[in-house]
């Protein structure tokens, strides 16, 4: 089928893979087939058993942490959690397209609140997330205005910071009316200045990254790095879901593209590696990039790396492909690596900007 509601297939999936993490002998076997060999990967202070990470949105309620250490994630985002619980946009509100191998959701944050996931993830024994730095998504309550954002989101980061290793400010999604001018002028400033002063009075040293829209101009991108740098941000994440469609094909796939909400998958891959190779030039190299955005193969997470990505997320290729897709990736980005003759992979970001690969394709 081509389009379809995929939200209960989604709970299913992540209900399946709790019940399965808690059995042994199957969580052993899981981890025997699915798990990839190690690939040491730099980011920040952090030595990443591997450079893949899962994107926010998969996990919103982070109900499946033990699981994804068990599947070999480098790293993982949870949530996006609000200071307030809600129940999110109305039903349906995911979607996704075998035709484009893309994903649309206007899920609105729904989740338990931030209150109730520091509670969550607290109880994720120290074993079954070690060596995996997790991440908190933070996002604005709907009921809370943009003037009163900043509240909003350094409550979320104070009650959530003594159970993650870092934070994601969530200035991009497009489902929460008005979130995204976030991004624009003073609003961004105030916001981040906010979330990394709270983050320095509950004790300090844990990074927090930006994420932002692939769809914004050269000029409101840099804005984004300059303020994002200046307040103290550790990195950026590169990109959140696209307003932008792929054309259609046939009539199945003309309904899926005039849903709205923000599109992931394949058709974004090209745009986000574009606003790596962006974000890498302008910083040279000096501001942590993590890329995400429509990667489901090596050679899509290759891209990412060359142009500048430290690290990378997926989320829709664990949709199309299965997690089986962590390991092949994982696999293909070591034989890209003996390829060239490096050791590590960090001999790799920004090879593009060296002269040594094409441009971003």
């Amino acid at each position: 089928m081509a389009i379809q509601d995929s939200e209960k297939a989604h709970s299913r999936s992540l209900k399946w893979m709790r019940i399965a993490n808690k059995i042994p002998p199957i969580r052993m076997l899981l981890r025997v087939s699915l798990h990839p060999r190690n690939l040491k990967t730099k980011l920040l202070d952090w030595e990443l058993r591997g450079p893949i990470g899962l994107a926010a949105g998969m996990d919103k309620n982070a109900e499946n942490i033990a699981a994804w250490h068990n599947m070999g994630f480098g790293f993982i985002e949870v949530g996006g959690f609000t200071a307030h619980p809600q129940e999110g946009n109305p039903k349906p509100r995911m979607f996704r397209s075998s035709t484009h191998k893309a994903l649309i959701n206007r899920m609105g944050f729904n989740n338990p609140g931030s209150e109730k996931g520091a509670e969550t993830i607290a109880k994720v024994p120290a074993k079954a997330r070690q060596g995996m730095p997790v991440f908190a998504n933070l996002g604005r309550s709907k009921i809370t205005s943009n003037e009163d954002a900043a509240e909003d989101y350094s409550t979320s980061l104070a009650r959530l910071w003594p159970v993650v290793e870092g934070f994601v400010v969530n200035v991009s999604s497009p489902n929460t009316p008005g979130l995204r001018d976030l991004q624009k002028g003073d609003a961004l400033q105030s916001l981040l200045a906010a979330c990394i002063s709270m983050e320095e009075k509950c004790g300090g040293g844990k990074p927090v990254f930006v994420k932002i829209a692939p769809d914004l101009s050269a000029e409101a991108l840099d804005h984004i790095i300059d303020v994002s740098r200046q307040c103290g941000c550790a990195g950026i994440i590169a990109t959140n879901t696209t307003l932008e469609r792929p054309q259609a094909i046939n009539p199945k796939s003309e309904a899926f593209v005039k849903q709205e909400g923000g599109l992931s998958g394949k058709p974004l891959n090209q745009r986000s590696t574009e606003v790596i190779h962006h974000i890498y030039a302008k910083t040279k190299g000096e501001w942590p990039i993590i890329g995400v955005g429509g990667i489901s193969t090596t050679e899509d997470a290759w891209q990412k790396i060359i142009n500048g990505a430290s690290a990378i997320q997926i989320y829709s290729a664990l949709v199309f492909k299965g997690p089986s897709i962590l390991k092949q990736i994982q696999k293909g980005l070591g034989n890209k690596l003996k390829q060239h003759g490096f050791s590590s992979l960090s001999e790799a970001v920004g090879l593009a900007h060296r002269g040594n690969e094409n441009e971003p394709k």
